[in-house]
């Protein structure tokens, strides 16, 4: 197995009195795809936004690509590792988050051109590559107004790729979607998985999970309570309560 891209140690997240998430570690290789799945409420999203720093740790370090993060850190030193965490994760979210008074074009160098200080016709290179891969090259000149949602969500994975990140992290990116527009959107994600992308995808898709994910990891009540691939996860899991998720899940995909 090769080495960490993403390693999470101790990992305690506090909201007040609230403890959200509780001593998580977890390490996740180069090209590895990772889901994890749980109840609402269980400390997935939080976990996630973690590793890319929107919400900070109370306890314990982020790594990413041998940036080194602790929770401790302070002053100037720390936000220049968060910066130099982000430049190395994408992120797509359950809103779009596309500004509506730029073009699709606009919205998708904006971060490599005032982030990056990327060089603007690279930028829109770049740009153009990741529309092509997400099949969205056509609407580069459209406004978001004039999207689906499907689409909004297609080009808000364009843009985070056009920072060429180490890791993609997705968190929950269908459940804004209307039913019919899910598919698309997966499509996509198991295209940027196949052309080796780490990624670790906060999700309640179990068909998604199944099929594309190297692992899955379930959180309840902010603990990491099985990590397993997906097959001997779905059909022997060692614990109840991811028993219960999953007859839940099964529960509602029958409907």
């Amino acid at each position: 197995m090769s080495l960490p891209i993403v390693k999470i140690s101790n990992l305690d997240k506090y909201f007040g009195r609230l403890h959200v998430l509780k001593n998580v570690s977890l390490e996740v290789p180069e090209r590895q795809v990772v889901c994890l799945i749980g109840r609402s409420g269980s400390g997935k999203s939080t976990l996630l936004r973690c590793v890319n720093f929107l919400e900070d740790p109370s306890h314990g370090s982020i790594e990413v690509d041998g940036v080194h993060v602790p929770a401790d850190a302070k002053g100037k030193e720390r936000r220049q590792l968060i910066h130099d965490v982000r430049l190395k994760t994408g992120m797509v979210f359950q809103e779009f988050n596309l500004f509506p008074h730029m073009s699709v074009l606009e919205n998708v160098i904006e971060g490599p051109v005032t982030v990056k200080g990327m060089d603007r016709s690279r930028a829109i290179e770049l740009a153009e590559q990741s529309l092509e891969s997400v099949g969205m090259l056509f609407k580069k000149n459209e406004y978001p107004m004039r999207l689906s949602g499907g689409q909004k969500q297609r080009i808000a994975i364009a843009r985070a790729l056009t920072m060429e990140p180490r890791v993609m992290l997705f968190d929950e990116p269908t459940s804004a979607l209307d039913p019919e527009l899910i598919g698309e959107v997966l499509n996509v994600m198991k295209k940027v998985a196949s052309e080796g992308m780490t990624m670790i995808v906060v999700t309640h898709e179990m068909g998604f999970a199944r099929e594309v994910a190297d692992r899955v990891l379930v959180m309840s009540e902010g603990e990491l309570i099985e990590d397993a691939a997906p097959q001997e996860l779905f059909s022997q899991p060692k614990d109840p309560r991811t028993l219960a998720l999953i007859d839940r899940y099964r529960t509602d995909e029958n409907k």
